[in-house]
């Protein structure tokens, strides 16, 4: 799933060489939504064998058009491939993919889940994964426009050593830790931005109603602490869904008590309900909540 605002986190690999990307890996990437297109086509860029999967194919059209094959099913993008990519909207459609690909991977292959799913998830898929499969959890810091300019943060947990030129290729890439440590520092930091966002939206809700000038509120806010999250409230050019944003938010809340992000999730929820929001950006949301009756 996409990310939203960069995070400056140490310890990053070293980004590929020519040298070192000699062989030619053959990858197969599952899920070319906003971010898995950009990042697809970021492997294409560096010239390794790609087969691509779609539940709508027509979005493939793109990358075949540009060197990639495309594959029938996530079982046949999976079946000769030395490293699997799945990116994916959530648990539901990663597990559906995973039904088709565990028996198709082979030992010695990697299986790289990029999704934003929870650790849990991660936990579950590793109980599943074949003898000599390693899987390694890499979610990504960043939104479409990072997806497009490979300069993702990633977020690998888990044994990444096998996969890391392959990661590096998407943009920075941190160790986290053992397996599901990434999912689990993804959905800290996202829960956190999305949050984020959400009270700006109601930081402007009460400038509207005390009659402020919105560019002024605007400006004030963006040069305090929440001046981040006052530029992803008002993006333009990038995309995460509100319905990612009420996934997200849903697994957060899962894991232990936040009183905050269950109000939270029920602005999110609000506005996922409004079929003309609910897959725009959050930055629609934004506007859902503060014309939001909550009376």
């Amino acid at each position: 799933m996409a990310g939203m605002l960069d995070i400056r986190l140490s310890h990053h690999l070293p980004g590929p060489s020519v040298g070192r990307m000699e062989k030619m890996e053959k990858i197969a990437f599952l899920g070319l939504g906003h971010m898995g297109a950009p990042m697809a086509r970021q492997l294409l860029a560096a010239g390794l064998p790609l087969t691509v999967w779609n539940r709508s194919a027509g979005k493939a059209e793109p990358l075949v058009a540009e060197g990639a094959r495309l594959a029938a099913d996530p079982a046949e993008a999976a079946r000769d491939a030395d490293v699997v990519i799945t990116m994916l909207a959530g648990p539901d459609a990663v597990r559906a993919v995973a039904d088709a690909i565990v028996p198709e991977l082979r030992a010695g292959s990697h299986w790289v889940e990029m999704s934003t799913v929870g650790p849990d998830v991660v936990r579950e898929l590793a109980a599943r994964v074949p003898d000599g499969v390693t899987l390694v959890d890499a979610p990504v810091m960043g939104s479409t426009d990072k997806a497009a300019s490979a300069q993702l943060g990633i977020l690998a947990g888990g044994e990444a050593d096998g996969v890391a030129q392959v990661l590096a290729c998407f943009g920075p890439v941190t160790r986290t830790g053992p397996l599901g440590s990434g999912a689990a520092l993804k959905l800290v930091v996202n829960t956190a931005v999305i949050g984020g966002v959400a009270l700006v939206a109601e930081a402007m809700r009460l400038a509207d109603a005390l009659g402020l000038d919105e560019e002024t509120a605007k400006e004030a806010l963006a040069g305090g602490p929440l001046g981040g999250a006052v530029g992803r409230a008002f993006a333009t050019d990038v995309h995460f869904g509100s319905d990612l944003a009420v996934k997200d938010v849903a697994l957060a809340t899962e894991v232990t008590q936040l009183p905050a992000m269950e109000a939270v999730l029920a602005h999110y929820k609000a506005a996922a309900a409004d079929p003309e929001v609910v897959h725009e950006d959050i930055a629609r949301a934004v506007a859902h909540i503060r014309s939001r009756n909550t009376q």
